[in-house]
């Protein structure tokens, strides 16, 4: 299966929904994709990854990567990752809880919630 990353932008987010494995061989694309939105002037992200269906330690270090690169330029970022999804949840979620690099991230339930400044994050 391949990555795919599709770019948006709700209130004032740039929003990348990302679809299936996020691995080795796939896990560059969502990083170059990060790379971009920064390089264009966006500061506040959105990374969907609600219909992520893998994700090992590569996807992993690029969200790290990607937390680190946000947080060099004063930026802000929120995942989606759903507590509910089709068989237990969010595969990323349960992968992030048990590396302990979940607390790492502020977290919301869907899209409306994330870019919404009123919004508080899911606990850890």
């Amino acid at each position: 299966m391949t990555l795919r990353v599709t770019d948006g932008e709700q209130g004032g987010w740039a929003v990348l929904q990302v679809s299936g494995e996020m691995d080795l061989v796939t896990s560059p694309v969502l990083r170059q994709r990060v790379h971009d939105a920064v390089a264009e002037g966006r500061r506040s992200v959105v990374l969907d990854l609600s219909d992520v269906l893998f994700c090992d330690s590569s996807g992993v270090g690029v969200l790290i990567a990607t937390r680190r690169l946000i947080r060099s330029c004063q930026g802000r970022l929120r995942l989606i990752l759903p507590a509910q999804g089709a068989v237990d949840g969010s595969h990323v979620n349960r992968v992030l809880g048990a590396l302990g690099v979940r607390r790492l991230f502020d977290v919301y339930p869907d899209v409306g919630a994330a870019v919404d400044d009123e919004s508080s994050p899911l606990s850890a």
